[in-house]
């Protein structure tokens, strides 16, 4: 890919040039379209269990695809993934992998959900520079629940964006990142909240996961 990997465009101080709002979202779209594919539409369901800006890599037009499939799981459809030891990057990895050791497509979506809110901040999910060392889904859900979830935004974009766009974009991934995995939606939902073609249901503040109102529209999408 001739733009590299997208973490150097986030994190590196000689980076060529800041990523635009539109350049992200593109980025964002493009792997959830990679990882939908990965999971409902090939002969096998594909797990990546490495979801990261390091993997991700970008062609001219500044498209995102996956990349690096050496830690990646293979199953049938209908079946069930098999246990296995945990494995991933830290600051990606779900809660219940810790202490399940079960890698499901529902972890890569919490994967996904860590990496759009790091396109969206421009921050590592381990915020190092923080005292004591913050985990950017904290960050990010304590700011939504104080009501400024628009200020974990990137300063970087000086503002250059639709507000009512990144929060959608910062919304989908908090509710892919929900510490409670019947609260993440699918990634083919994923793609019709991205779409407009599905509402994004309100997200759940008491691990309870989706709210009732919405579970019928989700599980006939």
């Amino acid at each position: 890919m001739s733009n590299g990997s997208l973490d150097k465009f986030l994190y590196d101080a000689n980076k060529p040039t800041s990523l635009s709002w539109s350049q992200r979202l593109k980025i964002i779209r493009g792997v959830a379209s990679g990882l939908l594919y990965l999971h409902e539409e090939w002969e096998q369901i594909v797990i990546h269990r490495d979801i990261k800006a390091s993997n991700v890599l970008l062609d001219r037009e500044m498209n995102g695809k996956l990349g690096d499939f050496g830690l990646s799981r293979l199953y049938d459809h209908g079946s069930n993934p098999q246990i296995t030891h945990v494995v991933g990057t830290f600051g990606y990895i779900a809660p219940e992998l810790t202490k399940t050791g079960r890698a499901t497509t529902s972890t890569d979506v919490f994967a996904f959900g860590v990496f759009i809110l790091e396109v969206v901040c421009g921050r590592r999910p381990i915020m190092l520079q923080e005292s004591p060392d913050l985990h950017l889904v904290d960050w990010a859900w304590r700011s939504w629940r104080n009501g400024v979830i628009l200020e974990v935004t990137d300063a970087s974009l000086g503002g250059d964006y639709d507000p009512g766009e990144v929060e959608l974009i910062l919304n989908i991934g908090l509710l892919c990142s929900h510490p409670v995995p019947a609260a993440r939606p699918t990634m083919r939902q994923v793609m019709q909240f991205l779409d407009g073609d599905l509402s994004l249901p309100d997200i759940p503040k008491d691990g309870r996961g989706i709210t009732p109102q919405h579970a019928e529209e989700l599980e006939g999408s």
